[in-house]
């Protein structure tokens, strides 16, 4: 039978306040769609340059947008829209720019225990809306415990780097396949929409990669099912599982 699973791989940087605008705005695409979808949360590092401590989030801000008002004018903008989602940013809650490695490792863990998804809303919402610093370990295993998932288990895997370098191939991935800012969407594999798009414009894009799922359907049959990397062409699945929680 025809797996009729809608897949969207979403690469994503846990600081980008630009995802988290992009993820309510899928969510509430996928709240007017009855369809089967399967939603895969894909890494990306913003600066994977940023320490394992990280750096004060105003001095860094302050090197990157100046100090003439640039960021203040970015910061409104995205707290008007983020009203409009659901999403308070509290920018100035802020005192951490995070290096988001170990998040990504997190958010990996979550697949297999199933819940990416809340994961990625937990964090995204603790960093923007709360100020909490999720490139601190105690506070990323908190998080996941408030998951679900086993504190002890995650604090261990945390201390071993375990997956470390399967996130760093899997942001090589995406470089690779020409993903250079995030939000980047992927629809069955093979429809590609970048940016924190309206709700009406991701939901177009589902429906039109429905159309190419049922039409390459119809032209090869059952039998053959596209392969579960970022894209049908380049990118792979990773090489190993992730860790079961």
């Amino acid at each position: 039978m025809t797996d009729e699973t809608l897949t969207i791989d979403v690469v994503s940087d846990v600081v980008c306040p630009w995802c988290y605008l992009g993820e309510k705005r899928l969510e509430a695409a996928l709240a007017e769609d009855n369809a089967p979808v399967s939603v895969r949360w894909r890494p990306y590092q913003l600066d994977p340059t940023i320490p394992k401590s990280g750096l004060d989030r105003a001095e860094y801000m302050a090197k990157k947008f100046g100090r003439d008002g640039r960021l203040k004018t970015v910061h409104d903008n995205l707290v008007r829209l983020g009203a409009e989602a659901g999403i308070a940013f509290a920018f100035d809650k802020i005192e951490r720019s995070p290096n988001t490695l170990d998040a990504h490792r997190l958010i990996r863990w979550g697949a297999s225990a199933g819940v990416q998804g809340a994961l990625v809303d937990r964090l995204f919402r603790a960093y923007f809306t709360q100020g909490r610093d999720i490139g601190d370990r105690a506070v990323l295993i908190d998080i996941a415990s408030g998951c679900g998932l086993e504190a002890d288990i995650v604090a261990k895997l945390l201390l071993e780097g375990a997956d470390e370098d399967v996130v760093r191939r899997e942001i090589a991935e995406a470089q690779a396949i020409g993903v250079t800012g995030v939000p980047f969407f992927i629809f069955a594999g093979r429809l590609a929409v970048p940016g924190a798009q309206d709700v009406s414009l991701l939901k177009r894009a589902m429906g039109q990669a429905r159309a190419a799922m049922a039409e390459n359907a119809g032209a090869q049959g059952p039998e053959r099912k596209s392969p579960p990397g970022l894209t049908r062409a380049r990118a792979k699945s990773p090489s190993r599982p992730a860790h079961r929680l």
